[in-house]
């Protein structure tokens, strides 16, 4: 059983983030510190897997507790759940041994991701004594490359024809974000099939998703991450 603390100082966002961990998972047992006083009281009474830590708080921020679990030796790991933007605050997070970062506000589709990853790298790491490279790489760049003569399946409804289209026309943006909307008036294909592909391009992590709290309803957004084009490799030609 995995056991998570929650270090927030808004009650209702620490009610939330737990409903989202019972959601996924209910087996898990949640405990809750609005501080960081009341955090160490908990890692030094109960054996704690996982922090969901917030920055600012009163008092000590959850980076200063970050930092103090890592120096008395706590083998705990952390997700920063905050609404820090700041480049060298995220740094330092994941100088501490952060394992993923969640800006507020998120929604519970890549908190679930954050999590499940996380549990998964637990499995990886206690399923073995001894591991090899390929199974590190299989892990940490969070995809297994396949080699060029395997085929990996597309989901249900998603053709290889029209994802070859949706990707060249995803290109057109470059390191720009691009909406659903965008993508649709470029292929003549609904709205709700664009969702589709776009949302299994974001699971195989091709893409970065962000929501968009203007006027009216939220947007999502997308951008192209680069560095992950390889991932399609297996479903579509390169």
């Amino acid at each position: 059983m995995l056991n998570i603390l929650i270090v927030e100082d808004d009650p209702m966002v620490a009610q939330i983030n737990q409903q989202f961990i019972k959601k996924i998972d209910d087996q898990t047992s949640v405990d809750i510190a609005s501080n960081v006083k009341e955090a160490i009281k908990h890692i030094e009474n109960k054996e704690i897997d996982l922090l969901l830590l917030d920055i600012y708080m009163p008092e000590e921020n959850g980076l200063t507790f970050l930092k103090y679990v890592r120096e008395q030796g706590y083998k705990i790991d952390a997700i920063l759940i905050t609404a820090a933007t700041d480049i060298e605050e995220i740094q330092t997070a994941f100088r501490y041994g952060a394992v993923d970062y969640l800006i507020k506000p998120f929604d519970f589709e890549r908190f679930q991701q954050s999590l499940l990853r996380y549990k998964k790298g637990l499995t990886f790491f206690n399923k073995t004594s001894s591991i090899n490279q390929t199974d590190i790489d299989a892990e940490f760049l969070n995809k297994e490359i396949v080699d060029r003569d395997s085929e990996l399946k597309l989901p249900k409804g998603v053709t290889e024809a029209t994802l070859q289209v949706i990707i060249d026309k995803m290109k057109y943006f470059e390191e720009n974000e691009f909406s659903t909307d965008d993508i649709s008036k470029r292929v003549n294909i609904s709205r709700v099939s664009v969702r589709k592909y776009l949302k299994f391009l974001t699971d195989i992590e091709v893409l970065e998703e962000s929501l968009n709290y203007g006027i009216g309803r939220p947007i999502n957004f997308y951008k192209i991450k680069k560095d992950n084009l390889q991932y399609l490799k297996g479903y579509i030609e390169l």
